[in-house]
């Protein structure tokens, strides 16, 4: 497996592209705000939703849509949420409707999503008005930026990720972009995933390999506990690598099912380091424990944790938070056994151990926590189960940003 370049139009037969439609009144026209991705052929789909009970227009359109376990696009929008408001299962049809008569096809070839304000009524129209001239611009060189782009709200980087691998003798490529900054929490919180691939795999193995894999990575982070109403993985696979089609749980399967975690393990990362107002990527690693569901728990308990967040912004070795994160998890654990550890690129240092504090050196601890991407270990000594959840630091720019965010 290897990294190549250019997202979701790196795998055979896809193009994208972004543009500024005015989605937002009063939103810059330099700000891409309506994106869209086409396979050459029908590809394989398959997707994974919010778990929050209250769900966005476009996700139920995007249900319907594939029910037939197909799809060509995708059209998505930034700027406006488009669920809780007047008329938005209509609006969310329109969208589809727009790219469809816009590129020959037909609206329920289209997956369809958003991401923004909450409540407000979707300006269709203006999307409408854009539509035709985003798909006269889809494009394989550069068009995977422009979606990439086209889809953040609050990012303050795009979210872009490509590989590619050898199945049955022919190269495959998975590609993604994501949005995802705010309102993130287990159970895939505010984020917009879309992952195309060439490889030729059955709708059924396709998403089965996708449902195993978003809850070991993408409900795997946590930003502010808040699990969002629009939230959407979804993987188009057209076959036009032309590898032998993988419709068993057979080797090819196995090195595609790697392939794609790898994948939304990266994007994961990324959305977790770009946490609104945060910097740093805060990782937690729970070792030795019981089972798999029970480090998980406890991972994402001091990820979650604000205390936990907050001490990781000021770069304070405060291991007590996170014993405390773990205590009120409810996953089963003997704290008399735990040891934890804070590490960087600079190094680690013990901090606990057998669930009592060490002396270690304060400044050097600081040092190690200053640095943009640590991690937490914590050392169970009770089983074999090693899980990794990811979350980020809690500053003051996370109050300003989400204060007025409406408004």
């Amino acid at each position: 497996m290897k990294t190549v370049s250019g997202g979701v139009t790196a795998a055979k037969g896809f193009t994208a592209g972004g543009l500024h439609c005015g989605v937002k009144a009063g939103s810059k026209a330099e700000k891409k705000d309506l994106a869209m991705i086409l396979s050459e052929r029908e590809c394989a789909a398959a997707a994974a939703y919010t778990l929050n009970r209250v769900k966005a227009a476009p996700l139920y359109v995007t249900m319907e849509h594939l029910e037939d376990g197909v799809a060509r696009g995708i059209i998505a929008n930034s700027g406006n949420a488009n669920a809780c408001a007047p008329a938005s299962h209509e609006n969310a049809q329109r969208m589809c409707a727009a790219a469809a008569a816009a590129t020959g096809l037909a609206p329920e070839d289209f997956v369809v999503a958003s991401t923004g304000v909450i409540g407000q009524t979707l300006n269709v129209s203006a999307i409408e008005a854009g539509v035709p001239a985003l798909a006269a611009a889809l494009k394989k060189e550069g068009g995977s930026d422009d979606a990439a782009h086209a889809i953040m709200t609050t990012d303050t980087a795009k979210k872009e990720y490509a590989v590619s691998l050898d199945i049955g003798g022919k190269t495959v490529t998975i590609g993604a972009i994501a949005k995802g900054s705010g309102m993130i929490h287990p159970n895939m919180g505010t984020m917009l995933c879309f992952i195309t691939t060439d490889c030729a795999i059955t709708h059924d193995l396709l998403q089965e390999a996708l449902h195993a894999i978003v809850p070991r990575t993408f409900n795997r982070v946590t930003v502010d506990g808040d699990t969002s109403t629009n939230d959407m993985c979804v993987v188009l696979a057209n076959g036009m690598a032309e590898n032998p089609l993988i419709e068993w749980k057979d080797d090819g399967y196995t090195l595609f099912a790697q392939a794609l975690h790898e994948v939304c393990g990266y994007m994961a990362r990324r959305i977790a380091a770009d946490g609104e107002g945060a910097s740093r990527l805060v990782t937690c690693t729970v070792t030795d424990a019981r089972s798999e569901e029970v480090a998980e728990r406890l991972a994402k308990a001091v990820v979650g944790s604000s205390l936990v967040k907050a001490a990781m912004f000021g770069a304070d070795a405060n291991w007590g938070r996170v014993l405390c994160a773990m205590g009120y998890s409810k996953a089963p654990f003997r704290p008399e056994y735990v040891d934890v550890k804070f590490s960087s690129e600079l190094g680690e240092i013990l901090v606990c151990k057998d669930g009592a504090g060490v002396d270690f050196d304060e400044a050097r601890a600081k040092a190690i926590l200053s640095w943009d991407d640590v991690t937490i270990q914590v050392d169970l000594h009770e089983g074999e189960s090693t899980v990794s959840c990811w979350g980020c630091d809690l500053t003051y720019d996370y109050v300003k940003i989400n204060g007025d965010y409406r408004t």
